[in-house]
């Protein structure tokens, strides 16, 4: 398999920006880390095996970045402020330098892609494909936690975080066109209940989509996502 990566210092970021690839043809794939990971993350924790079949077929390359804005999320005493700027400044960061780094990887300007991750990563997999439905043509959400106010102190208040709310779809004609895949597993420490209501914000925004629910043997682990995540890009890539 191959494996390649790219560091820099981003000027939206403000520190140094790392991006790492695994595959040589297919369907570009923005696999995010679950939390506050590292570029590494999807790999060691086996994710980028565990679809192994897909990149050696040249069905899909994977690329994964740092979880920056989510190591201030999990900082616990962060203002939603610091949040805010925290998680804008990253997503101009994936719009303005990964996507072109990714394209240009792929030698088209006009590749689409396919966003993914588990836990946060699910949030960042469905913000984007909403920032950018011209360039994301899927969403691959895995045991989303989509409301990011439970990373806040109580007595925040957190006004801000409305700007950043995943329940306000525009409904553009663009993201109609595209595609949303929810799942989450019942088992132990999952809350399928995000999952539920980010479909229904979806289906409000007639964006289409379609939420699996894995059942209680599936809890919020690398073993449920070790199985969803290669089931869903082989369907969707």
């Amino acid at each position: 398999m191959q494996r390649e990566s790219w560091t820099w210092t981003s000027a939206r970021l403000g520190t140094s920006a790392r991006v790492a690839r695994w595959g040589h043809f297919g369907t570009p794939v923005l696999l995010f880390p679950t939390a506050g990971g590292g570029v590494e993350e999807v790999e060691r924790f086996h994710l980028v095996g565990a679809a192994r079949e897909l990149i050696d077929n040249g069905r899909i390359k994977i690329f994964s970045v740092d979880a920056i804005a989510a190591r201030t999320w999990l900082r616990g005493n962060a203002s939603p402020e610091q949040c805010v700027t925290a998680q804008s400044q990253f997503d101009a960061y994936i719009d303005a330098e990964v996507v072109p780094l990714i394209r240009r990887d792929c030698q088209s300007d006009t590749i689409e892609l396919i966003a993914a991750g588990a836990a946060l990563g699910a949030y960042s997999a469905v913000a984007t494909l909403r920032r950018l439905p011209s360039v994301f043509r899927v969403a691959l959400g895995l045991s989303g936690i989509y409301d990011l106010s439970r990373f806040l102190p109580p007595e925040s208040g957190a006004p801000a975080l409305h700007s950043l709310s995943l329940q306000n779809f525009d409904g553009s004609s663009v993201v109609r066109s595209r595609f949303v895949m929810l799942a989450s597993g019942e088992g132990d420490y999952e809350v399928p209940t995000e999952s539920k209501r980010m479909a229904a914000a979806l289906e409000v925004a007639h964006v289409p989509s379609r939420l699996e629910l894995w059942g209680p043997a599936y809890a919020h682990s690398w073993n449920t996502w070790r199985a969803m995540l290669p089931k869903y890009l082989a369907a969707h890539a």
